[in-house]
């Protein structure tokens, strides 16, 4: 019987460091176009060279692939190098629905950036919204991704 108690405690604690440890940051593709286009967001559209080719990318964003083949400090340093260096400014990642933006999100986060947003709808659509291409939200081809 206390092992059953042990177990479940354990069980809940785990959910709740899960729940504590959420997506973080997010914004709507839309909340997150009108920020950039005032200048007080870097967009960064970390989907793959092949999905910017198919569907465009958002107008203005940068295009940091988050595959690398250094891993993940490659994908920081490429990060860091396009801001500068600077850990501070707020940056919004856009995936294809949010999940690898989460991902993305933690890897910056534990890397010391302090404002990174995803934008958790992406660019085609998930359970937080219709996503940027369904918003009509403007985009620029890349052919030559």
């Amino acid at each position: 019987m206390l092992a059953q108690r042990l177990s479940l405690a354990a069980l809940m604690l785990l959910i709740l460091a899960a729940c504590a440890q959420d997506k973080g940051a997010t914004l709507s593709a839309p909340d997150a176009y009108a920020r950039a286009q005032a200048g007080t967001l870097t967009l960064i559209d970390i989907r793959h060279p092949e999905e910017w080719r198919q569907t465009g990318v958002a107008t203005g964003a940068l295009r940091i692939d988050m595959t690398d083949t250094q891993g993940e400090a490659g994908f920081v340093q490429r990060v860091a190098t396009a801001m500068s260096g600077n850990k501070n400014a707020p940056i919004g990642l856009l995936s294809l629905a949010g999940n690898r933006g989460a991902n993305a999100q933690q890897v910056l986060h534990k890397a010391g950036f302090t404002h990174v947003y995803n934008i958790r709808e992406g660019m085609q659509g998930s359970s937080a919204g219709p996503g940027w291409i369904a918003r009509g939200l403007p985009l620029e081809p890349c052919p030559d991704c």
